[in-house]
């Protein structure tokens, strides 16, 4: 599956009914790392759980707001470089089970083989403009022995 440079966030969340309307729950996370904002409008790409229904040649297309589009960030580029090493907690677990944890400014940090709850060490293997994608180097959590 190909992300697209835009996405701003990734979670799992469950499609509800509230009186005859149907809503899907930012997690406060997003909001409180400045990833989304209340009030603002977002284009939402939505992929299923199910394994099987997911096409590896699809895009998850723009993320964004759609009411700020000219706003320019305080901010440029990843927070994260090729080789980095980071602490990073699964927060997620992705589609195809790998985990996502998330680093400065809600950035996303995909680790395969990892479990939600998991804190581990990892090195950035590849840094795209929205998302790294990285592999454990210690499972130990610091502090333990």
């Amino acid at each position: 599956m190909d992300i697209s440079e835009t996405l701003q966030t990734l979670y799992t969340a469950t499609v509800e009914q509230d009186d005859g309307t149907y809503q899907i729950t930012v997690p406060e996370r997003e909001i409180a790392t400045g990833t989304l904002a209340e009030d603002e409008t977002y284009r939402v790409a939505l992929i299923s759980t199910a394994a099987s229904d997911v096409d590896d040649t699809e895009t998850i297309g723009p993320i964004q707001p759609t009411d700020h589009e000219d706003q320019q960030q305080d901010f440029e580029g990843p927070p994260v470089e090729e080789g980095d090493r980071r602490e990073v907690e699964i927060e997620n677990l992705g589609d195809q089970g790998d985990g996502i944890a998330k680093v400065e400014r809600g950035y996303v940090v995909i680790v395969p083989e990892t479990n939600i709850g998991d804190r581990v060490t990892v090195e950035m293997q590849q840094v795209r403009e929205n998302v790294a994608f990285a592999d454990v180097v210690d499972d130990t959590p610091h502090g333990e022995v």
